[in-house]
């Protein structure tokens, strides 16, 4: 099968596109043919430096496709089924084995490139909002990094359980695209700095949550919240290693929780149910 790989980290120009083995299922597994593939933040940063299962290894950690064969074990997947599926790397190729307990099912009526997109960055973003922020109707919520693929689908979430959404990007462009999803205010944090501007928006108060996938900015986040606040910490896309001083939110009886969707799939039934659910919105 043909497979986007690379052998060592580093720049884009590691990528290569080669013929590789085809992968094998055991009894618990499903083989999937791949018809649409995500390409996440983890993937680039991946890329640049992450751990390498194999060599050569192949990118990706979500796709949706056909299943071809299916394990002995597994008794609710069947050949034929749509799905979409996520595994820890291997997902931007011809064929995937994944277990069938990680794998959705796709709804009739649901693009395969739409499916493709959901549980990584709708997941993390509900998580993000409700699991771990406990947002609430009539609440303000600052998404960092609105742009991105979390930040794009906790616009959308948030505005369907009606809080008001604040959304830093680089680009005027990037926030005006956000707009239709839900977005009340953006913020070019190029051309202000977004800590007053969440205080102008917000007439001094703060906001009552922060989805915070960025790391640099944490410290700008912390100061952005209202009393008891709270930050959901999901990134540090920005690879920002400086310690940040977190006294400050004991004054504010403030918290920040680290949220990330992949140890919840491994220990929580709640976590798979509501990816499923997500699916079907």
């Amino acid at each position: 099968m043909k497979a986007a790989v690379y052998y060592e980290t580093g720049a884009p120009a590691v990528l290569r596109y080669e013929d590789v083995a085809d992968p094998t299922i055991d009894s618990n597994s499903v083989l999937v043919q791949v018809a649409a593939i995500s390409i996440e933040g983890g993937d680039t940063l991946n890329r640049l430096g992450g751990a390498m299962a194999a060599i050569p290894h192949i990118v990706g950690y979500q796709c949706a496709g056909t299943i071809v064969a299916v394990g002995d074990a597994v008794t609710d997947r069947t050949e034929g089924q749509r799905v979409v599926c996520v595994m820890a790397h291997g997902s931007h190729a011809e064929l995937v084995s994944v277990p069938a307990s990680f794998t959705w099912t796709v709804p009739d009526g649901i693009d395969i490139p739409l499916a493709a997109c959901v549980p990584i960055a709708f997941g993390t973003a509900d998580d993000c909002l409700f699991e771990f922020g406990g947002l609430q109707k009539g609440e303000t919520v600052l998404v960092q990094a609105g742009a991105g693929g979390v930040g794009i689908a906790a616009i959308q979430l948030a505005k369907r359980a009606g809080a008001t959404i604040l959304a830093t990007a680089s680009t005027d462009e990037k926030l005006a695209r956000l707009l239709p999803l839900g977005l009340d205010h953006g913020i070019n944090y190029c051309d202000e700095d977004f800590v007053d501007a969440v205080r102008r928006l917000t007439d001094g108060r703060g906001v009552d949550l922060v989805v915070e996938s960025v790391g640099a900015t944490l410290a700008g986040s912390m100061r952005s919240l209202a009393y008891r606040g709270r930050i959901s910490f999901v990134g540090d896309a920005g690879r920002d290693t400086e310690p940040v001083d977190l006294s400050s939110l004991k004054e504010g009886n403030q918290s920040i929780h680290g949220v990330f969707l992949g140890a919840e799939l491994l220990t929580a039934t709640r976590a798979y149910t509501n990816i499923e659910r997500l699916i079907g919105l």
